[in-house]
């Protein structure tokens, strides 16, 4: 296997267990939530958990999209198209990375995570957190079958 590909295939495999460990984390957040549905402390971590987990996702796609097709010109939609990018399979290029089912919950959490980034005096809504916190519990699945499709294809294609 080519090298370049090999380093690739390692450091996406390293992200992809930053990005479990936070959807374990949300789960057991999601736990307490659920039991304490008031707890403004609770509220506002499972809320850092979310946001830090669309970080953790965008990281993986900006390390992709760095690999194979470099940048994104409009820095008023980057978040957006990287986003979209991600699902789009490139031929000659590389395989889409997320299913269109994955897309959309993560295009969910990455407008909370705009939200959260600026709703400074705004208190996290409980019911919306634990709507959001169980959507990636489903997000944690598709995302394990996408990722292994995607690693499976780079190897088979440069194997």
């Amino acid at each position: 296997m080519d090298a370049r590909i090999a380093l690739l295939i390692s450091e996406l495999k390293s992200q992809r267990e930053d990005i479990l460990s936070l959807h374990a984390k949300i789960a057991e957040r999601l736990s307490d939530l659920q039991k304490e549905p008031d707890n403004e402390a609770i509220r506002d971590s499972l809320g850092y958990k979310l946001h830090n987990l669309y970080c953790a996702y965008e990281d993986l796609f900006k390390i992709i999209a760095r690999f194979f097709e470099n940048h994104i010109d409009d820095a008023s939609r980057y978040h957006t198209l990287l986003l979209k990018r991600m699902k789009l399979d490139i031929a000659g290029v590389r395989p889409a990375l997320i299913s269109d089912e994955t897309f959309k919950i993560l295009n969910e959490l990455r407008a909370f995570r705009h939200f959260f980034r600026h709703a400074y005096i705004y208190e996290l809504d409980a019911n919306k957190l634990i709507g959001l916190a169980k959507k990636c519990a489903v997000l944690r699945e598709l995302f394990i079958e996408d990722f292994e499709k995607f690693v499976d294809s780079l190897v088979r294609e440069n194997g």
